[in-house]
């Protein structure tokens, strides 16, 4: 994927065309705009970035993903209102916190800038906060289905690895799953930041100073990876249970040899591609009737073929779609490795 790196007003962000850099067309007959709050460093968001840009071929429309580079909330706050100055057809934003950004999205509710929010945030905050509709991955209840699994391994007491503390909705996943096998789940919370090394020292320290930690829950690839080498250098591989959320290489490698027992999937293809299509399909038809677009998505022919190529499962709601949670396992990992970093 090529990309270019611009200066916003005042602010430093990544900004990805996506439509044009591919070079697929010259003249896209809508422009929008996807801003998120993660950081250049966490590489899942590939992902969502290869939905968005496939979005923009099929529709013929072109989309600039952007974000904070050190994932500074309230620089993503100041892209939003840059959203709205810049007067774009559509907008594509992830809740990251919400008592933030519902001040900035009534700038793009008095420009009648239509907008769907995607990955982090509740139903009832997109809601809130005017959008479209929804399509995430209902955090709490991800955690506790992950947590009820764990349970039934007998699982009591557990390790929160949380790789992005600042967003307020990563404390869900952790509390799910401490509250569904009854842990404190306070207690139970590491923060560790985004440095492989840094991780990996934590981890290991905090395990060693609790030797009584069943199990370990990280939230991501960011904080997975390392905390695989953690467990492994202690001999605890295969030996702890061991729960991630979110799928790379590493993570598909240690399911297959027993280190982790599930990946919690949000499938997040699906975050980019389902809001930029169902922004295009609504541009189209000058509406913004969420039922119609999406029955029209259903039956595109190239979306559905590749829901089935990519094992891709969302589910419709009466307004929003959700991504997740589905699971991983040693049963489909040898489907889903194969698509790693791709499209899931």
């Amino acid at each position: 994927m090529q990309s270019t790196i611009g200066k916003a007003f005042c602010l430093t962000a990544t900004v990805l065309s996506l439509g044009l850099c591919t070079g697929a067309f010259a003249d896209p007959v809508a422009h929008f705009d996807f801003i998120t709050h993660a950081p250049d460093s966490d590489a899942w968001w590939n992902t969502v970035k290869n939905g968005i840009r496939q979005a923009d071929q099929d529709f013929n429309v072109q989309t600039d993903y952007r974000n904070p580079p050190n994932g500074d909330i309230a620089d993503m706050v100041q892209l939003v209102n840059q959203a709205a100055a810049r007067n774009y057809d559509g907008v594509v934003l992830t809740i990251a916190d919400y008592d933030l950004l519902k001040g900035a999205v009534t700038k793009l509710k008095a420009k009648n800038i239509p907008f769907i929010t995607s990955n982090t945030g509740t139903e009832q905050q997109s809601a809130d906060l005017g959008a479209i509709m929804h399509v995430g991955q209902p955090e709490y209840l991800a955690g506790k289905e992950a947590g009820l699994r764990a349970k039934a391994a007998g699982i009591k007491t557990f390790l929160c690895v949380n790789h992005y503390a600042t967003n307020p909705l990563s404390f869900e996943r952790c509390r799910g799953f401490g509250e569904a096998i009854g842990a404190d789940t306070k207690a139970s919370s590491l923060d560790v930041g985004t440095d492989p090394t840094g991780i990996e020292a934590k981890v290991s320290a905090y395990l060693r100073a609790h030797p009584d930690t069943q199990a370990v829950l990280t939230l991501g690839p960011t904080s997975a990876d390392p905390t695989i080498r953690a467990v492994t250098k202690m001999g605890l591989a295969g030996k702890i249970w061991f729960a991630t959320f979110d799928i790379d290489p590493d993570v598909a490698k240690a399911i297959k040899d027993g280190t982790i027992k599930f990946c919690t999937d949000q499938q997040p293809y699906l975050q980019g591609y389902i809001p930029i299509a169902m922004l295009a399909i609504m541009h189209k038809n000058h509406n913004t009737d969420v039922v119609a677009a999406r029955t029209e998505l259903e039956k595109d022919p190239k979306f559905m073929k590749r829901l089935e190529s990519y094992g891709l499962k969302p589910v419709y709601e009466a307004r929003n779609i959700s991504s997740g949670p589905g699971f991983i396992t040693p049963q489909n990992i040898e489907k889903v490795s194969a698509l790693a970093g791709s499209y899931r």
